[in-house]
């Protein structure tokens, strides 16, 4: 995830005002109590601000602006907080109880970063607290003790520097006390962690050097959080009470070549989508994380992204054309090294060589083009929701051909919200633009209900529920990260 270009804001419940939005079957009642059955599976845009410029135009993220939320068919833009006295970017932003905490990376992104604390109706400082470097998403647990942050620690350009990847647990009312964990003593078990798909492959890096934790999700009771470990292909489960990290979850792989799974894995000739199965497997490397509890079952439901490491002195991606496939493997090596079939296709050049002798007898691509359901005890694979995302964008002429040869549709956030007792999952896919809404209210079997056009570059995925929106209706509120548009949507009534 490019976080350099992510929209950064607060949303603000103030008085609420009554407002006609034009559609009288929406029927909004701003401010009143009536009980109004919402259809989960008809969500409609009722409002959008455009805030800032493009994210093309936006070297840093120095502010974090402050939007007025009370009428959501007409947010208003009523100010900002200057973080840049406190470092570098801000990466992400978490509220609760009146105070607004932001994960902002140092100048230079190898150092530690910072969380700083805001009251979030006189913007003044109230902590500094010091995490590890490049904190990349920050949350609140839903008691409100705990502050975290999945501290991505990325190398510099020339892979020199490589600080540890961590994850920080501020506890709000011990003095915004912080111990800071990392990886290291999972170093012991890595090659049975990398039998079963975890990634550890950066040149000179120890196991806690090479782990990056990318975002966290914490369970109701606010006793266990799982991060996202994205570049690596695997979830950490960390124990709250204690403040120990006490699992790795390698993810595996997804095989292209299986039913259901199919890919098109080139963009030549451009706008030609074909779905095909494909002698390829795709890493998960989930970005985005949110958990249901069901049954005291934690399932995890992952956008399964995909990232490479691109610096200038370690580069993993190469295309299928440009390499050597073994004869056995693939004895129709010529034909897919063409640029309509597999040759255009980026994949890592740190798998696939099993007998290394130069050529490769598997090929692995970086994402999954979905989303997933995992235990969140074992780890345990309960749910992929395989090339839908992707047909569901194509059907609508969301698919975006160019990404063919790279992630597809980048399944990047999500979020969970209940609507008319109807459990929802909202995915973000980044390059078709959109949001796919499902019906998991049983979690192993989700259910596609509906697909919304965004802004450019979905980043940011918010559910509001009823009983916290400012207008008594269920809300969705989405940040795209190309073009500062934030949009709001909300369902219809039944």
């Amino acid at each position: 995830m490019n976080h350099k270009f992510t929209v950064v804001f607060i949303l603000l419940f103030g008085t609420l005002a009554c407002t006609k939005i034009g559609i009288d079957e929406l029927k909004i009642a701003l401010g009143k109590k009536d009980a109004i059955k919402e259809d989960p599976s008809n969500f409609v845009l009722i409002g959008s601000i455009k805030i800032g410029a493009t994210g093309a135009d936006n070297s840093t993220v120095n502010k974090i602006d402050v939007v007025d939320f009370s009428n959501p068919t007409a947010p208003v833009l009523t100010g900002s907080i200057n973080v840049q006295p406190y470092g570098g970017s801000v990466n992400s932003v978490a509220v609760n109880d009146g105070k607004l905490s932001a994960a902002i990376e140092a100048v230079n992104k190898q150092e530690d970063g910072k969380v700083v604390v805001f009251d979030t109706k006189t913007y003044a400082e109230l902590a500094v607290i010091n995490v590890g470097a490049l904190p990349d998403m920050i949350t609140y647990s839903p008691d409100g003790r705990f502050i975290l942050t999945a501290n991505e620690g990325e190398p510099n350009s020339a892979y020199t520097v490589d600080p540890l990847g961590t994850v920080s647990i501020i506890s709000v009312k011990n003095n915004y006390a912080v111990p800071t964990l990392n990886f290291s003593s999972f170093g012991s078990h890595e090659t049975l962690l990398k039998s079963k798909g975890l990634r550890k492959f950066g040149p000179n890096a120890s196991f806690g050097q090479d782990i990056e934790p990318e975002y966290v999700t914490i369970s109701d009771d606010s006793r266990t959080a799982w991060a996202t470990l994205q570049e690596n292909n695997a979830i950490a489960k960390i124990d709250l009470a204690s403040k120990v990290i006490t699992n790795i979850f390698p993810l595996g792989f997804k095989d292209y070549n299986q039913a259901g799974n199919a890919i098109d894995p080139s963009d030549r000739p451009l706008g030609t989508v074909a779905f095909n199965s494909w002698p390829v497997f795709g890493m998960y490397q989930p970005d985005g994380i949110a958990v249901l509890m069901d049954k005291n079952i934690p399932y995890l439901f992952t956008a399964n992204e995909g990232d490479a490491r691109e610096y200038s002195g370690f580069a993993e991606e190469a295309r299928v054309g440009s390499l050597a496939l073994d004869a056995a493997a693939f004895p129709n090596a010529v034909t897919l090294k063409n640029t309509t079939e597999l040759g255009r296709l980026n994949v890592t050049k740190i798998l696939g060589d099993f007998d290394t002798d130069s050529d490769y007898d598997a090929l692995y691509s970086f994402g999954a083009r979905s989303f997933s359901v995992w235990n969140g005890l074992t780890g345990a694979l309960l749910y992929d929701s395989k090339n839908e995302l992707e047909k569901k964008a194509e059907a609508i002429n969301a698919y975006d051909d160019e990404r063919s040869d790279n992630k597809g549709v980048e399944p990047e956030g999500i979020a969970l919200g209940m609507v008319n007792k109807m459990q929802l999952a909202f995915i973000g896919m980044e390059r078709a633009d959109a949001i796919a809404v499902y019906n998991v209210s049983n979690p192993l079997e989700p259910r596609f209900l509906q697909i919304l056009k965004t802004g450019d570059a979905p980043e940011g995925v918010l559910f509001i529920s009823e009983k916290d929106s400012p207008s008594k209706r269920s809300l969705l509120v989405v940040s795209s990260e190309n073009d500062g548009v934030v949009n709001v949507y909300s369902p219809l009534s039944l």
